[in-house]
């Protein structure tokens, strides 16, 4: 990156910053700078736009849709405001808006409208964070703000929601475990994002298996 454009980095990194100050601690700045550095890390074997990597990871959840009334349109439309306020070229501005719009895994049954190996990076950056030691942290996290049970055996796991039932659920924290983190190692991208997501599933199926031990008077 040349000398303006990691300026403008140093800008986002502030903006985001201060505009996730109070969110939830699941998608808060924590979360964003382990997306951003996942995202470096995972570029390193690509064939990618760095300066778009670095701003579409920071501001990839900007305006969570789940925070603001299930409204898809707010985060792409703060990213714009900001990026064009910090003078981004419009071609970037408008690839950021794509990756923020269709890096969400919306159960699953979601066709993205977009690709790039850009947002191919982002996107498995930011699945990483959903799985692995991280990933249970924040399932639970996310969970216990929604006041959603920790587990129901007469809640079937619902392997079927489209994006609107997804977005609306209410499952049990550990049904969310098959409803989407057990499923996005298979849904990677890229070889490095391949490779991490291996070990952190396998910790992930360790958990569950100590889970229902517990649970049932075994352990």
């Amino acid at each position: 990156m040349n000398s303006k454009e990691v300026e403008i980095i140093t800008q986002t990194i502030s903006f985001v910053k201060e505009t996730l100050k109070n969110a939830e601690g699941g998608h808060d700045w924590f979360h964003i700078e382990r997306v951003y550095k996942n995202a470096l890390l995972i570029a390193k074997e690509e064939t990618v736009d760095e300066f778009i990597v670095s701003l579409g990871a920071l501001l990839h959840d900007i305006a969570d849709a789940k925070f603001h009334n299930g409204d898809e349109t707010v985060g792409p439309k703060v990213a714009r405001e900001f990026l064009e306020n910090v003078h981004v070229s419009e071609n970037v501005i408008v690839h950021v808006e794509n990756i923020i719009s269709n890096i969400s895994f919306k159960g699953g049954n979601f066709n993205q409208k977009f690709t790039s190996p850009e947002l191919d990076v982002i996107q498995d950056a930011d699945r990483l964070d959903a799985i692995g030691a991280i990933g249970i942290a924040r399932c639970f996290n996310y969970g216990g703000f929604k006041n959603r049970k920790l587990y129901d055996p007469a809640i079937p796991v619902n392997m079927n929601m489209t994006k609107e039932q997804y977005k609306k659920s209410t499952t049990p924290t550990i049904n969310h475990f098959y409803e989407k983190l057990l499923l996005l190692r298979d849904k990677m991208n890229t070889t490095t994002g391949r490779k991490i997501a291996e070990q952190r599933h396998a910790y992930m199926e360790q958990f569950l298996d100590q889970f229902y031990g517990e649970w049932n008077g075994e352990r």
